[in-house]
């Protein structure tokens, strides 16, 4: 039975990985501004934040937010609050590639965090579980267990797809109106966030 779900599995989990959000956003933008192996350390923080809310979820935490109603909300507020933060600092980008300045990307901590904080996260985790774990705990821990690379490959792919876009826009003026367009575009999730 369970062999029979990998593959709707897979398919849920690349899907969800894969389509642009808030953490992709962040995924691409490192890539542009930072050394690859940076991107990759918030990619890792993200998906394993993410593996671990998803376990979480699919042992009962979700349910959580039914009983205490408040909790959503600040869960809400708080993800808006904290990718406003991350939208505006991409939006005051001068658009010149730091040399020594590799503290300053978003790390492995802010990639978990964002998870966490972030309501869609929450969602997807509940009506994947929903949808093909029910609750079986077997069933969750292999759901997670595939999610891990999938996750990990899919937000790998936007911090290259930045890498691409820096080897070939040198120019910091370029890079100033990519990351604004960028930083308009995390801003605007929060519309989704607020009203999701």
């Amino acid at each position: 039975m369970s062999l029979a779900m990998i593959l709707p599995m897979s398919a849920f989990a690349l899907a969800a990985s894969i389509s642009p959000g808030p953490v992709n956003l962040v995924c691409l933008s490192s890539g542009t501004r930072y050394p690859i192996a940076r991107g990759l350390i918030f990619v890792t923080g993200a998906t394993l934040g993410f593996v671990a809310l998803f376990i979480a979820v699919g042992l009962g935490l979700y349910s959580l937010l039914i009983v205490v109603p408040g909790l959503e909300i600040a869960l809400r507020w708080a993800g808006v609050a904290f990718l406003l933060y991350l939208s505006l600092r991409l939006f005051r980008d001068d658009g010149r590639l730091p040399e020594n300045e590799t503290q300053r990307a978003p790390g492995f901590m802010t990639g978990a965090l964002m998870q966490w904080l972030n309501p869609k996260a929450w969602l997807a985790s509940a009506s994947g579980i929903g949808a093909y774990a029910g609750g079986d705990v077997g069933l969750v821990w292999l759901f997670a267990a595939l999610y891990l690379p999938i996750c990990w490959l899919s937000l790998g792919s936007w911090v290259y797809a930045g890498a691409f876009l820096r080897r070939h826009v040198q120019r910091p003026g370029v890079l100033v109106a990519i990351n604004r367009t960028l930083a308009v575009l995390l801003a605007a999730s929060c519309v989704y966030l607020l009203l999701g």
